[in-house]
C-alpha cells in the first residue's frame, strides 16, 4: 500500500496504556508540515510489530516492508521541504535491548520526520559499547550480564540506517566522569586552576533546563594531558568501530560557574595549572627569558618591575622576554615600570591564549581522526560561551570561533526571551563568524506548544528559516522532552511489547 506524509503531528503515537494512576501529559496540538506521519499509520505499524515479535513471520516480513516503505516516504519529503535533515538528539537505554523496544523507538522518530539522530554514546564516565567487548577506561552503560554481548549502539546504527536514519555518535569530550577524576592513577590528567582544586569542587551551571535527566557529574580533564588523550583515542577508535554516520563532540569546554565565578578574569581562575598545561604553556617561550618569566608568573601570577630587574641581569644577553607570538622590540625599551605592567598584561593574554588553544588543539586531534577513516566530525557548542567580559572571559572559554571549519558546527541556541528574537540572534551570530563552516543549528522546545520558557520548535524553526534559509540541517534536544512517558519509561525498564506481561509496566498499545 503506497502512502504520503500527511503533514500532521505524531498525536497520540505509539499511545502507552498506563495505569489509572499515572497523570498523562497534554497531547501535542498538531502541527502541520516538518514531514510528520499520521497516527493512525504509527499505530498499524506497531500492532505488525507486535504480532512480529510474538513470533508471526508474515506480520514480520509486512512490518519490514513497511519501515522500508517509510524510509522512502521520509528521503522523499525531506528532499522536497526545509531543513533538509532534521535531527534529534537522543540517550539509549539498557532496556532498549528488549524485542521490539529500539524499533518502537526509532519508528518514533521517523514518524516526527527526523531523518538522523544523534545516539549519545560517551557521557558521566560511562560508555555505549558491551560490557564483553569495552577496551576504554570507562564502565559501560550495559551492565546487565544478560546483554554482555548486545552491542547497542551498532544495532541503532544498523535498525536506524534502515529506517532511512543517519545515525551520528555523540560523545562528551573534556568531561571524562567522576569515576575517572577519582582514579589514583588519573590525577595528572584532571585540569586544576590556581588554587589547586579540579572540578569536582564545583558544579557546572549550565542551565539546568537543557540537561538530560538532571546530569551534573562533571571531571573535567587537562586537554594538554597525553594521558588523557590516549584514554580517549581508545574509546573514540572503539567508537569508529561501529562505523556510525558522523561524531558529535560535546563539552569541548572548560566547566561554566555562577556568580562572580562565571567571569574569569585572573590567572588563578584559568585551568592550565595541570602538570602538562603548565609544561605546554612553560614551552612556549622562544628565549631563556620568556621561560623563566613565563614560570615565575605561574607561581606568583604577576612579575614586579624589581623581579624583571633582576631577570635582565641574570640574561643580559636577551633584549626581552619571548614567546610564541610576542616580537622583539625595535626601539629603545621604556621604563622598567612600564615594562612591568605590558609584560603582565602580555602574560594574562598568552595564558588565556593557551586555555583556548588547548580546547581547539584537543578538538582537532579527535576530529581529524573521525575523519581520516572517513567520518563527519562535528562540535556542539554555546553560542556565548567565547565571550570576553570587560577584563575578563566567559568561565567555560569555548573558542568556538576558532574551531576547525572543515567539521559542522552545532550551535546550540537554546536563548530564552519570551519569544524567538534572541535564538535567532544567537544563530546570526554564529554565522557571521562561521565562514566556510556547515552550521547546524540545535535548538530545544517541543512541537506544538511553548516549554520551559521557549516557544514551539515549529515557531523557532520558521524564525530561523527567515533569517537563514541557506541553512540545511537543525536539531532539536532532545528526545526526551518529546516522549517524556516513553524516555521514563525506558529509562526505568518499565516498557512491553508482548501481551501478558506484569501490568505494573507501561504497555505500548497497538
Amino acid at each position: 500500500m503506497t502512502k504520503t506524509f500527511s503533514w500532521l503531528p505524531p498525536l497520540a503515537l505509539c499511545l502507552l496504556a498506563l495505569p489509572a494512576s499515572i497523570s498523562v501529559a497534554p497531547v501535542q496540538a498538531q502541527v502541520p508540515g516538518f514531514c510528520h506521519a499520521p497516527p493512525g499509520e504509527a499505530k498499524a505499524k506497531l500492532k505488525l510489530l507486535r504480532a512480529a515479535i510474538a513470533g508471526d513471520d508474515a506480520a514480520q516480513r509486512a512490518y519490514d516492508q513497511q519501515v522500508a516503505e517509510d524510509a522512502r516516504e521520509l528521503q522523499q519529503c525531506r528532499s522536497r521541504n526545509w531543513p533538509r535533515n532534521q535531527a534529534i538528539w537522543l540517550r539509549l537505554h539498557e532496556c532498549d535491548l528488549e524485542p521490539g523496544v529500539l524499533d518502537t523507538l526509532l519508528d518514533r522518530i521517523v514518524s516526527r520526520g527526523y531523518n538522523q539522530v544523534y545516539v549519545e554514546v560517551f557521557y558521566n564516565g560511562r560508555v555505549l559499547l558491551p560490557s564483553a567487548n569495552n577496551p576504554t577506561t570507562w564502565a559501560s552503560e550495559i551492565r546487565n550480564p544478560k546483554y554482555a554481548n548486545r552491542d547497542l549502539l551498532a544495532e541503532a546504527i544498523k535498525k536506524g540506517r534502515a529506517r532511512g536514519l543517519k545515525v551520528y555518535a555523540w560523545l562528551f569530550s573534556l568531561n571524562y566522569g567522576h569515576q575517572y577524576a577519582q582514579r589514583p592513577d588519573r590525577q595528572s590528567a584532571m585540569a586544576r586552576n590556581g588554587y589547586g582544586k579540579t572540578s569536582l569542587t564545583l558544579n557546572d551551571h549550565t542551565d539546568a533546563n537543557i540537561t538530560l535527566d538532571g546530569d551534573f557529574d562533571n571531571a573535567f580533564v587537562d586537554p594538554y594531558s597525553s594521558q588523557a588523550r590516549q584514554d580517549y583515542a581508545r574509546m573514540l577508535q572503539a567508537v569508529l568501530q561501529r562505523r556510525p554516520d558522523g561524531v558529535l563532540f560535546d563539552y569541548i569546554r572548560y566547566p561554566r560557574q555562577k556568580g562572580a565565578a562565571s567571569v574569569s578574569s585572573k590567572l588563578n581562575d584559568l585551568w592550565i595549572f595541570g602538570n602538562a598545561a603548565q609544561q605546554a604553556l612553560i614551552n612556549r617561550a622562544t628565549n631563556q627569558k620568556g621561560r623563566t618569566v613565563i614560570q615565575r608568573y605561574l607561581q606568583q601570577g604577576r612579575i614586579s618591575a624589581g623581579e624583571l630587574k633582576s631577570i635582565d641581569a641574570q640574561y643580559p644577553q636577551e633584549k626581552a622576554a619571548l614567546w610564541q607570538g610576542r616580537n622583539i622590540p625595535t626601539s629603545k625599551l621604556p621604563p622598567i615600570d612600564v615594562r612591568a605592567r605590558r609584560l603582565n598584561w602580555d602574560l594574562w593574554l598568552l595564558s588565556v591564549a593557551h586555555a583556548y588553544q588547548g580546547i581547539v588543539d584537543y578538538l582537532s586531534i579527535f576530529a581529524t581522526t573521525s575523519m581520516r577513516q572517513g567520518i563527519p566530525a562535528g562540535a556542539a557548542f554555546f553560542p556565548d560561551a567565547n565571550r570576553r567580559i570587560g577584563k575578563g572571559y566567559d568561565s567555560r572559554m569555548q573558542p568556538w570561533h576558532r574551531f576547525p571549519k572543515n567539521i559542522e558546527w552545532h550551535s546550540m541556541s537554546y536563548g530564552t526571551c519570551g519569544d524567538t528574537s534572541c535564538i535567532v540572534q544567537q544563530v546570526q551570530a554564529v554565522l557571521k563568524r562561521a565562514t566556510g563552516a556547515q552550521v547546524k543549528p540545535v535548538i530545544a522546545g517541543q512541537w506544538g506548544r511553548a516549554f520551559r520558557s521557549r516557544p514551539s520548535l515549529e515557531a523557532q524553526m520558521a524564525a530561523i528559516r527567515r533569517v537563514a534559509p541557506q541553512i540545511t540541517t537543525v536539531s532539536h534536544f532532545d528526545f526526551s522532552w518529546q516522549d517524556p512517558q516513553f524516555a521514563n519509561a525506558r529509562r526505568s525498564c518499565r516498557v512491553t511489547l508482548l501481551p501478558g506481561e506484569d501490568t505494573r509496566q507501561f504497555s505500548i498499545a497497538p
